[in-house]
């Protein structure tokens, strides 16, 4: 440009606005810098986590610390069956833990019906029937350990009875009712 310009003379009449457009063209340049950077940082971020994500699945990588829930815990072990001798054995055993997972989360059991020979039971499932008392908060819980823990065991009927309006209040238990089923292998 010329110094007849009328861009030149501007410029040289008032040098704060010229000083002011190169700070603003100097800022965006570094502000285009600074999104590409941090798009280039973002993409390598997530190929990582795709790269791990394929490792995992094809078996070459075992779960790290931070792939573990910290509300669960590490993976449950034990057998995914029932074990027991007899079926008799594997009824009170699905008992057990049934009870036990009740009176983990405070809560107790008033009644309970295991079925050795119900509808399923020709495919190797053993039912049970468990009447029992818990607060309402700890349900969600005992219902997650139940079908999270070891042996397998699946709900298969869930019946609450929340207490009466009148009554509820901070600590009341509400009424249910579990239809649990697990799988028995069969004697050995």
């Amino acid at each position: 440009m010329t110094q007849d310009h009328p861009i030149n003379r501007y410029l040289t009449r008032y040098p704060i606005a010229a000083v002011a457009i190169y700070a603003g063209v100097v800022f965006l340049l570094l502000f285009a810098a600074w999104v590409g950077v941090a798009d280039i940082m973002e993409r390598r971020a997530a190929i990582a986590g795709a790269s791990e994500l394929l490792a995992r699945l094809e078996g070459r990588n075992a779960p790290s610390a931070a792939d573990v829930d910290p509300l669960s815990g590490p993976a449950p072990s034990g057998s995914p069956f029932l074990e027991g001798q007899t079926v008799t054995v594997a009824g009170a055993a699905l008992l057990q833990r049934v009870a036990t997972a009740v009176t983990k989360f405070g809560g107790n059991v008033l009644s309970s019906q295991v079925e050795l020979e119900g509808t399923e039971a020709k495919n190797g499932y053993i039912s049970l029937i468990a009447s029992c008392e818990i607060e309402q908060p700890a349900l969600q819980q005992l219902l997650y350990d139940l079908e999270a823990g070891m042996p397998f065991l699946f709900v298969d009927q869930l019946v609450a009875q929340a207490p009466l309006p009148t009554t509820a209040g901070k600590g009341e238990r509400m009424r249910v009712l579990l239809a649990v089923s697990g799988l028995w292998p069969g004697e050995k």
